[in-house]
């Protein structure tokens, strides 16, 4: 059984939800960041943490990676053409959609005050809703990558999530049809209910 440490209005959503989705037992700690008990399994302080037998993994996306992988669900097999399509498209998302957001949330909580800019805001939104419009130039069906859901579902619709609480710009055609497929799943319900 794994143990997974994280509340999940952070990116241990992504986590659980592919738990979920998987249909794996697991335990859930819904520490915040920097919490006593994060910091003794990553001194830096960021969840989510994965937990299985004496191992810690940390960071969504390794985590993601490593249950995909190890479970052989959500992900084309590694070392295959398919894999480095995935592999290709989940970067994008980390560093074209995540990105943005990422950098306003610096600027607007997780800096010191003296160390903000807000006024960075305004081009972090224009590039996000650039990207917004190559993602949805990548969509190959009802999912990201054809047929089935992979790793690039799960962090976009969180990212997608994400920029709406953060009042960045909305979906629209395709991909707003795809986010409402994506937000509908039982799966991220059952994970988002538990904070």
């Amino acid at each position: 059984m794994y143990t997974i440490i994280g509340t999940p209005r952070t990116r241990t959503l992504r986590v659980l939800w592919l738990l979920e989705e998987m249909g794996l037992p697991y335990t859930h700690h819904p520490a915040a960041p920097h919490a006593p008990e994060v910091l003794s399994h990553n001194p830096a302080g960021k969840v989510p943490i994965l937990l299985t037998g004496d191992v810690t993994i940390t960071d969504s996306t390794a985590i993601l990676t490593y249950l995909a992988d190890h479970h052989a669900q959500f992900t084309a097999p590694p070392g295959t053409l398919a894999r480095a399509q995935q592999d290709s498209l989940t970067q994008f998302l980390l560093d074209e959609i995540e990105g943005p957001l990422w950098m306003a949330a610096r600027h607007s909580f997780v800096l010191p005050a003296e160390q903000r800019m807000p006024e960075i805001k305004s081009s972090l939104k224009w590039e996000y809703a650039r990207s917004l419009t190559r993602l949805a130039a990548r969509l190959q069906g009802p999912f990201l990558l054809g047929d089935a859901p992979t790793i690039p579902d799960i962090i976009a619709t969180h990212c997608l999530l994400w920029a709406g609480l953060s009042k960045f710009p909305a979906t629209e055609g395709l991909l707003a049809d795809y986010q409402s497929r994506m937000t509908g799943r039982p799966a991220l319900a059952r994970a988002m209910a538990r904070e």
